[in-house]
Order: structure tokens, then C-alpha cells, then sequence
């Protein structure tokens, strides 16, 4: 099983999560609004807020967990569709997960997802 974690721009939003409800057997997502900097640390963002001293671009994060069979396909939408070129597009990260638990009926492992 895999962790996927993507940070998109707040407008793919809708796009990625109509191409990832195709997606066969996948098995659910959560969506955050964070807000962050890369490296150029949201000096030249067009979409930079400020919040006291600092600069901060306001970012979606994708998380779910998934099959190992299931990774390339989800990275692979993710990576076209919330893609637009331009600087601040975002990270896709892949994580191994070493157990999942269901709470309600304490399955684990592939089950529980």
C-alpha cells in the first residue's frame, strides 16, 4: 500500500478530482486547503497572500492511500491534469504505508482500505 500526497493549485481542484473519480477501485481521498512556500518562497506568486511578515500561496492537498497496483495510474492523472507549466504547480509525493486499520471494524492491511 501507498500514500499519495499532492499539493495542486486551489483551480485544478475540480479537474483532478473529475479525472480521479475514473479511476476504477479507488478507494477514497481527503482534500485540505494549506497554504505554504516553495523555494522562491512566494515572492513572485500571483496568487501570494500575506499573513504578518510572510508571503504564502494558498495550495489544495490530495491525500489517499492505495494499492501499489493503483500508484502510476493515480500519479499519472494527477500529474496531467493539475499540470498547467508554470512555477507553484505543486509536489506529488508517494509514501509507503505499513498498515492500515479500519476503525469501525478493526480490518487491517488491504481490507481496511
Amino acid at each position: 500500500m501507498n500514500e499519495i500526497k499532492a499539493i495542486i493549485r486551489p483551480f485544478k481542484l475540480d479537474d483532478v478530482i473529475t479525472e480521479l473519480h475514473n479511476i476504477e477501485g479507488l478507494p477514497g481521498i481527503t482534500i485540505s486547503e494549506i497554504k505554504g512556500f516553495g523555494k522562491s518562497r512566494a515572492k513572485d506568486a500571483e496568487d501570494a497572500i500575506s499573513e504578518g511578515l510572510h508571503l504564502f500561496v494558498k495550495r489544495i492537498k490530495i491525500e489517499m492511500v492505495v494499492h501499489a497496483d493503483m500508484v502510476e495510474k493515480v500519479v499519472n492523472t494527477i500529474q496531467s491534469v493539475a499540470h498547467t507549466g508554470n512555477t507553484g504547480d505543486g509536489k506529488i509525493f508517494v509514501l509507503d504505508v505499513k498498515d492500515t486499520i479500519k476503525i469501525r471494524t478493526n480490518e487491517h492491511g488491504k481490507e481496511a482500505i
